[in-house]
């Protein structure tokens, strides 16, 4: 079950990916699982971390990332509370989430597993 909470920080890491893995391994011993070229996943962490490598996707700050039960009633909720949507709902390896942009400027992801996955367990 979810309380709503982040649990899952993304951080860009475009200009250099495999750099940032390198130095998040060495001076961590973070250890990772790669989903395709650009994107790997810190595994074992209180809260897991992202990082993302692909230049057209990467932010220009840390993603916060809301994990919910019910995806779509977040959207709803996002939307009526007065959040400017930054990216629909979107698949990925793993799960389905949102982007919205909150009154302060930061953007904020929602997202929810895809039911069997090792990480939203």
């Amino acid at each position: 079950m979810s309380d709503n909470r982040i649990d899952y920080i993304e951080l860009p890491s475009a200009s250099a990916h495999e750099l940032t893995r390198a130095f998040y391994g060495k001076a961590f011993g973070w250890k990772f699982t790669d989903y395709g070229p650009d994107y790997s996943a810190v595994e074992g962490a209180a809260v897991s971390v992202g990082l993302q490598g692909d230049r057209e996707e990467a932010l220009s700050a840390p993603l916060p990332i809301v994990r919910v039960d019910d995806l779509d009633a977040a959207f709803d909720a996002v939307v009526k509370a007065g959040g400017h949507i930054a990216k629909a709902i979107f698949a990925f390896p793993g799960g389905r989430r949102f982007h919205f942009i909150d009154p302060g400027g930061n953007e904020i992801g929602v997202w929810t597993p895809d039911q069997g996955d090792a990480h939203g367990s």
